[in-house]
């Protein structure tokens, strides 16, 4: 899960081989939203989550790129917010996960949630000793957050969620090991 920030998405695709991104539709949308003038604000808002509530990823980028093309008569800039990373926006569809634990996933809202828990454990540290101490910090900011947390709504889905990404990732590696198989035949 991650918000639209560059160096973010920059950083997990450098640590991780092939990450499976899924950007927060929660923040394109508002990113959308507020390229617009007033007066399309709601309809566009309206028929995004639409899209992001299809029945399948081919349908949702369907209506997205309806979408697209029609905002760039009125307003070209919010078309190209849309369309950048917007097949990252249909992660979720894509692994065909139930409704209620979509729903948790897409947003970054939980996460958020936990890092402003732990900005406000050590907001009172004015002398940042090392990098040590931030780690130690931060460790019990994230288990202050826990106390906090509650059942990820769908939570009896997770082992769906494991099987998707399960057969993502086995269709991907077997694919890259056939296109490595061809170019040494």
């Amino acid at each position: 899960m991650l918000d639209g920030a560059k160096a973010l998405s920059r950083g997990v695709n450098d640590i991780f081989d092939q990450p499976l991104i899924q950007r927060c539709q929660q923040h394109k949308i508002k990113n959308v939203r507020d390229k617009l003038p007033e007066r399309l604000r709601a309809v566009a808002e309206r028929r995004m989550r639409q899209a992001y509530h299809a029945e399948s990823a081919l349908q949702a980028e369907g209506l997205l790129t309806e979408l697209a093309a029609e905002l760039d008569k009125t307003d070209p800039g919010a078309a190209a917010s849309l369309r950048e990373g917007m097949a990252e926006t249909l992660t979720i569809l894509r692994l065909g996960l139930p409704p209620t634990l979509a729903r948790t996933l897409r947003s970054t809202n939980p996460v958020e949630s936990m890092i402003e828990i732990c900005r406000e454990h050590s907001k009172n540290v004015k002398r940042w000793r090392d990098g040590t101490m931030a780690l130690r910090w931060c460790a019990a900011g994230m288990l202050e957050a826990g106390h906090q947390f509650r059942r990820v709504n769908g939570h009896l889905h997770l082992p769906k969620l494991r099987a998707a990404l399960d057969a993502h990732f086995t269709k991907n590696v077997s694919a890259v090991s056939q296109d490595e198989d061809q170019k040494v035949a």
